[in-house]
């Protein structure tokens, strides 16, 4: 299918496609695909999936359809079945309710959650109260701040601390895919309300590396395009990081997504995609827009790669 916007008899100007690096998937993202990919083979259809594996409705279809079957609850899990946890972590209850109906459970959180996890038990046990910056609602979210009591701080809403004595020593995690420049601002509110404060560095190294490639970017460009899921986060703070430099953004699922007035008087284009997005779909929107020129702008080099869960190898 010729996905063209000309070939559409929608009239562009020339431009140019500005390509940011790194972009796409991630070591987790990969993991996570893997596992489910290997437990198909392994346990055959069906398996079932404890939320979206990773936030990208086409991987998520793409698995649907080997009979990798997406679920909201542990509940809806026929017993003795095989289910995959998803690679943004989930609570312990789930853990509990999987053993309860005899699942066989294939954790495929990601490591880098894991480490939030696993600091969350370390500075409780340690008498620290815990403050964990991230999302409402966010699946990550949930899962983090299931493992121990913890405080919310949500970096979109008004900063809302906890009324705890000034001298409460306090161990600030964050989820894992916020924005660099927001989180650090919501860092430094509860440094300026604590005395004694540990931050733990929980941003992963994709969101990290992806977010100074946008910024990168807005350098060349008049337009940016993260390719990517509306429910993803890190997505969306790659659009608004662009957005705060001053370029104007959209977050498109693909190319189907385009609209041809967003092009007028554009000459430049940047082209990224978030940690959860096949390099397929970046393909199909730039064969879209058939550009007269692809510039691939240089950015810091990823060869990071987690090993499978044990039951997995």
């Amino acid at each position: 299918m010729d996905l063209s916007l000309i070939n559409k008899g929608v009239r562009i100007p020339s431009i140019k496609v500005y390509l940011g690096t790194p972009r796409g998937f991630c070591a987790g993202v990969v993991r996570a695909i893997d596992v489910v990919e290997i437990a198909l083979e392994r346990y055959a259809a069906p398996v079932y999936v404890k939320h979206e594996i990773v936030h990208n409705p086409y991987v998520v279809k793409s698995l649907e359809k080997k009979g990798a079957l997406t679920v909201d609850n542990v509940d809806d899990i026929p017993e003795g079945s095989t289910v995959i946890f998803s690679a943004h972590g989930s609570p312990p209850d789930d853990f509990v309710k999987a053993k309860q109906r005899d699942l066989n459970v294939i954790d495929a959180t990601c490591p880098l959650v894991t480490k939030v996890h696993n600091e969350a038990h370390k500075y409780s046990k340690d008498g620290r109260r815990l403050i964990l910056v991230g999302h409402r609602g966010h699946q990550e979210v949930i899962g983090s701040m299931g493992q121990q009591p913890m405080h919310l701080v949500d970096d979109r809403e008004e900063i809302d601390l906890p009324d705890w004595d000034e001298d409460t020593p306090v161990t600030v995690l964050t989820q894992t895919t916020l924005s660099v420049d927001d989180t650090q601002k919501a860092i430094d509110e509860i440094k300026g309300r604590f005395n004694d404060v540990e931050v733990r560095n929980d941003l992963c190294y994709a969101t990290t590396n992806r977010q100074i490639s946008v910024k990168d970017l807005c350098r060349y460009v008049e337009l940016v395009l993260v390719i990517g899921a509306p429910n993803s986060s890190n997505c969306n703070r790659l659009r608004e990081v662009a957005e705060a430099n001053g370029v104007t953004a959209y977050l498109i699922n693909g190319p189907e997504e385009l609209v041809p007035d967003w092009l007028e008087s554009i000459q430049n284009v940047g082209i990224t995609s978030g940690a959860s997005t096949p390099d397929l779909l970046v393909e199909r929107v730039i064969n879209a827009l058939d550009p007269e020129e692809v510039i691939t702008v240089k950015g810091a080099e990823e060869d990071i790669s987690f090993v499978l869960p044990l039951e997995m190898r």
